[in-house]
């Protein structure tokens, strides 16, 4: 494999990848940093109607959250390893309601391992107000 192969991905090309999945481009997640020294990945996405909890409320459904979580989560460690990646397992911890905000999301990888990959991910509201804490583990095994 060329050094230039094994060369983290680009925002760009994150986004790509992105924006190429059908359910993660309804989403609408825009990254806003691919920081590969870091191993971490920012994502913003907008609110929209239904991601609601309740109609008119302007509050974020945890299920949309929880999504956004494993998304991002999953992307830090893609960021390295320039390819998709199955979810072991991962937890949420809503920490307090997301209302009339969009949502910033920031994914640290704590482990890149041969097979098991683990990543920190902390999601906010647009006056920087943490809202909800996860972790998720993910196989890194090729193939």
């Amino acid at each position: 494999m060329s050094d230039e192969a094994k060369a983290p991905l680009s925002g760009g090309e994150l986004q790509a990848m992105l924006d190429h999945s059908p359910f993660i481009s309804f989403l609408g997640l825009k990254v806003t940093e691919a920081d590969p020294a870091a191993e971490r990945v920012t994502m913003e996405c907008e609110m929209r109607p239904e991601f609601e909890r309740g109609k008119g409320t302007g509050q974020w459904h945890g299920g949309p959250i929880a999504a956004i979580i494993d998304t991002v989560g999953d992307y830090a460690l893609v960021m390295a390893l320039r390819r998709g990646l199955p979810t072991i397992n991962f937890r949420v911890d809503y920490l307090r309601p997301a209302i009339k905000t969009k949502l910033i999301t920031t994914a640290t990888v704590r482990r890149n391992g041969k097979s098991v990959g683990v990543v920190d991910v902390d999601v906010f509201n647009d006056k920087k107000v943490l809202l909800a804490v996860g972790r998720a583990t993910y196989s890194t095994l090729a193939g």
